[in-house]
């Protein structure tokens, strides 16, 4: 038998009201609706529910052993199918994972701890590393949140663009290049930064257009390895210049403003969408993309 949920609302309703009229009115139906539907609820039980006693009508034993848990089911199942629009951060107890790349790791995730700390003590943070090629950590839900220059197009995922950080070129101190202009540029040796292991980047289709081509001695899959190599060479790097800063300066390295027009970096904001309207998971996008406008000072 598969039970009809419904049948609890109006036993409920008849508990409460202790006659017929009484549940028809608090469940804006008619009489002869819940008349037949407290005959729905005799069949099932094997009980008559409530029994008339001259001009009222009286719960029989079985009906009042079960009218506490018969209203607690009720209220649980509103609140299931009706659940609360507030969030109290402050008894908030979750664990939310972040994928990123290790810039946005070293930039923005301290700061974000500290305000998930002062908003919500009760929720943790797991921050993972970005894979050399596509998962479906997203779309299963093991990631909540990745951060990132990419954006996924299928239309189960949501994707926003949180920030922008212009390019720029890092390389030691004491670097033999004094005047960094487009030619010096593909002059030195280069590293680049690409999860896929990537050879190229879009500043080398800028450089074809002026008839240069640089010469790319490495490819690592993270901001830190291509920043260790340019520390202990002459090795340029072109990366973001804010979200890259605390590496930059971890390694004592200097910047220059890459010597060509070149639109900003984006860093995009990817969720599933089953997350659309979870509350504290709206919260924490708008914890990731105020916390990064303060990293970039904007």
């Amino acid at each position: 038998m598969q039970a009809d949920l419904n049948l609890l609302t109006v036993l409920d309703a008849l508990l409460e009201e202790g006659s017929v009229m009484g549940a028809a009115q608090r469940l804006h139906l008619s009489s002869p609706a819940v008349s037949r539907t407290l005959g729905r609820i005799r069949k099932v039980t094997g009980d008559d529910i409530l029994v008339r006693t001259g001009h009222s009508m009286t719960p029989t034993p079985y009906a009042l052993g079960i009218a506490e848990e018969v209203r607690r089911l009720v209220r649980e199942a509103n609140a299931v199918l009706a659940p609360s629009r507030e969030l109290d951060l402050a008894e908030l107890e979750r664990t939310f994972t972040i994928q990123c790349h290790d810039a946005l790791a070293s930039s923005v995730v301290p700061v974000l701890i500290g305000r998930i700390a002062e908003q919500a003590p009760g929720v943790r943070l797991r921050v993972l590393a970005e894979h050399s090629a596509d998962t479906d950590d997203l779309r299963h839900g093991r990631v909540d949140l990745e951060l990132g220059g990419g954006s996924p197009d299928l239309p189960e995922f949501r994707s926003e663009t949180v920030g922008t950080d212009p390019l720029a070129v890092v390389l030691r101190s004491g670097h033999p290049c004094t005047e960094l202009d487009l030619r010096a540029y593909a002059s030195y040796p280069h590293v680049v930064v690409s999860r896929r292991g990537r050879l190229t980047a879009p500043i080398d289709e800028l450089l074809a257009a002026e008839g240069l081509q640089r010469k790319v001695i490495a490819t690592v899959a993270t901001v830190h390895s291509a920043l260790q190599i340019a520390a202990a060479s002459d090795a340029l790097v072109t990366t973001t210049a804010i979200l890259c800063r605390p590496l930059i300066e971890a390694f004592g390295l200097v910047t220059r403003p890459l010597p060509a027009e070149s639109p900003e970096a984006s860093i995009n904001c990817n969720w599933h969408q089953r997350y659309d309207s979870d509350l504290a998971h709206a919260w924490l996008r708008d914890l990731v993309r105020t916390t990064l406008a303060e990293v970039l000072g904007r």
